[in-house]
């Protein structure tokens, strides 16, 4: 049976860590007048995007994936910035950054192979960890990307956590949240 939903591998932020950035954003919004605002639940950092899959071609994949995030370490991660993908006046993403760390890019790499293992085709582009934030700014006047420095609110205060769990999301477009777990994976 076909769907015309979307499947993505990504790490699960713990609830605690969602719930620091969700506060510390809210209170940025009428500086950061985006116009459509991510879920609190749906914070993530995306690790491999599969698109539209037949359900029958997720089992292979999922089994993959969970056979190599077994011998994977835990380690720990931060949120640090601010940043923006797209226009600098008029930007289309906007989202939170975490430290640059190996272990995230080598978790990247182990979860892509095995995708690509599984038959599917992946973004080719670099990997580029991010906490998407809000999409698509609203504001007449025009983004400046002095503001993200300013007013970032993990400059003095990042948001700790260990990345201890990948997860295999299905997208539900018409529901909010809009990330639905399909399996869960817990690393060493």
């Amino acid at each position: 049976m076909s769907t015309n939903s979307h499947y993505f591998f990504a790490v699960r932020l713990p609830d605690t860590v969602k719930q620091v950035i969700h506060d510390n954003i809210m209170d940025l919004t009428s500086i950061f007048q985006f116009k459509r605002w991510v879920h609190m639940e749906d914070y993530h950092i995306t690790l491999a995007f599969l698109g539209s899959v037949e359900e029958d071609r997720l089992s292979s994949v999922i089994q993959l994936v969970g056979d190599a995030i077994k011998e994977e370490n835990s380690f720990p991660l931060h949120v640090e910035g601010l940043d923006i993908f797209g226009n600098k006046q008029s930007p289309r993403i906007f989202w939170a950054s975490v430290k640059n760390e190996s272990k995230l890019y080598r978790l990247q790499e182990a979860v892509y192979r095995q995708c690509i293992e599984a038959g599917f085709t992946l973004e080719s582009r670099p990997y580029h960890p991010h906490i998407t934030l809000a999409r698509k700014w609203g504001a007449d006047s025009e983004f400046t990307l002095e503001m993200l420095e300013r007013y970032n609110p993990f400059r003095e205060t990042p948001a700790p956590f260990q990345v201890n769990e990948v997860v295999l999301y299905k997208t539900n477009i018409e529901k909010t949240p809009k990330y639905e777990l399909i399996a869960s994976f817990l690393m060493k």
